[in-house]
């Protein structure tokens, strides 16, 4: 009972499309997946002519992909395909969120850029951002991917818990979301980004995680920046620091 009221403060899904590829002038194909458990998903897929190397995008805790679509296009412009998933529960995705179901789902989201794409996982930069780091760090811990980019993201549910509600209240959730553990064993270069006046996943708290994972790895402070506005705050400067870090792992 305590998990489905855990699951329900932190999942904060919204239905449907907010926006559509064509409001933003983007082309990107609407496309289903079916995740190990047989809960079939939706996500956008943004393809870039020639590309030879994707990312998969992982959105943080509420709204949905739809919302993210501005970002992914910035992204696909980088010179690669984009994979922007809907957790199960969110936009078009059947199902409810959970911790095991939003971990499954971005399973399905890298099979199908290997299996449906062509893109094999050593050409293929994860991209999790807040909550999504969290999946994104799960996903990863043992397998060989090209690189992980993680924005905005906590070193645990536990962590957060005891900096916004107190250390007695971390302990009801101990394991949950525990990305400090799992990045120790990460195999791929790490790209780190945190807003130095992040108002909801504390900096600290992104430093924390960035130190217990291991070389090669590089944090980026996005100056003034809080937890939502990291891309506009950042610019230009902050695509082009993705750039050379998608030239460094998967060069086109």
């Amino acid at each position: 009972m305590f998990g489905r009221l855990v699951d329900r403060m932190i999942f904060q899904p919204e239905p449907g499309i907010d926006l559509r590829p064509e409001d933003i002038g983007v082309h990107a194909e609407q496309v289903y997946l079916t995740t190990e458990d047989g809960v079939r998903i939706h996500a956008f897929f943004l393809p870039y002519p020639g590309a030879t190397r994707a990312i998969l995008f992982l959105h943080g805790n509420a709204g949905n992909a739809s919302h993210r679509l501005p970002n992914a296009a910035e992204l696909m412009r980088l010179g690669c395909h984009v994979l922007l998933l809907d957790y199960r529960g969110y936009g078009l995705s059947e199902g409810s969120p959970d911790e095991s179901g939003v971990y499954a789902d971005a399973r399905a989201g890298l099979a199908h850029l290997a299996d449906e794409i062509g893109i094999a996982p050593l050409r293929t930069v994860v991209f999790g951002r807040s909550l999504g780091g969290a999946v994104a760090v799960d996903l990863v811990q043992d397998r060989a991917i090209a690189g992980l980019i993680l924005e905005s993201t906590f070193p645990s549910l536990a962590a957060m818990t005891a900096t916004l509600f107190g250390a007695s209240l971390a302990s009801l959730a101990p394991t949950r979301f525990d990305s400090q553990r799992k990045i120790t064993k990460l195999k791929a270069p790490l790209l780190f980004f945190h807003g130095d006046r992040d108002e909801i996943v504390p900096y600290d708290l992104g430093r924390r995680l960035f130190d217990a994972a291991p070389d090669p790895k590089a944090f980026e402070t996005i100056r003034n920046a809080g937890h939502n506005d990291t891309v506009q705050v950042g610019g230009r400067p902050y695509f082009e620091r993705i750039r050379r870090f998608l030239d460094e792992v998967a060069p086109p």
